[in-house]
């Protein structure tokens, strides 16, 4: 039986790659590629995948939010999240949407083939040293606002931007902004903005 596969990667090198090294493998066929998170659904429906291979930093929308629209969309679809950043905070918010797994993109081909067969089997398949990075590591200490106001902050607006962008006033998004500073441990909007990327609590655009 041959598995079906979905690639999506903004970069073109990256995904090629990825799928030359899969095609090798003769139970496992690409029968589609995309560079964005926005295509995701519309190429899975098009193309009925069996397992969905995704980036985490895609453009538009990423890879998190498109694993939880097509599991609405396509439960049938396993979802394995393929990323360069091992993110303690990612592997949660992934597993909230419905992956099935999360590997790095540096994983040897033959264990990434692997993973792609125990995912379609129904198997949870997790990078083990980012699995124990993530029980020491405890859930993001921002609210969900807090958390759509860094990711704003993220894209170098100012405050009246940010406000504009979520709809909230200047003086909301000020305080949303000072309480995520503290809360990370920051100094400054652009190192609570690190701090957040870096844990894997705001995914940048």
């Amino acid at each position: 039986m041959t598995i079906r596969l979905l690639l999506a990667d903004d970069q073109a090198l990256v995904r090629g790659a990825l799928a030359a090294l899969l095609s090798l493998e003769p139970d496992l066929e690409v029968v589609v590629e995309v560079e964005s998170g926005d295509r995701v659904v519309e190429a899975a429906l098009a193309h009925r995948p069996d397992v969905a291979l995704l980036d985490v930093e895609m453009p538009g929308l990423d890879g998190l939010s498109a694993a939880g629209l097509l599991r609405d969309a396509m439960p049938d679809c396993r979802v394995l999240m393929v990323t360069t950043f091992g993110r303690p905070g990612y592997l949660k918010q992934a597993m909230a949407a419905g992956a099935a797994g999360f590997v790095v993109k540096d994983t040897p081909a033959a264990q990434l083939a692997d993973a792609v067969r125990r995912v379609h089997q129904g198997l949870r398949v997790v990078d083990p040293s980012l699995a124990a990075d993530s029980l020491t590591q405890g859930d993001s200490p921002l609210t969900e606002r807090e958390t759509d106001v860094l990711r704003a902050a993220a894209q170098g607006g100012t405050v009246a931007d940010i406000a504009k962008v979520l709809f909230l006033s200047e003086g909301t998004v000020r305080n949303h902004l000072s309480s995520a500073i503290g809360k990370t441990g920051a100094r400054t909007r652009a190192e609570a903005v690190r701090v957040a990327v870096e844990n894997g609590w705001i995914v940048p655009r």
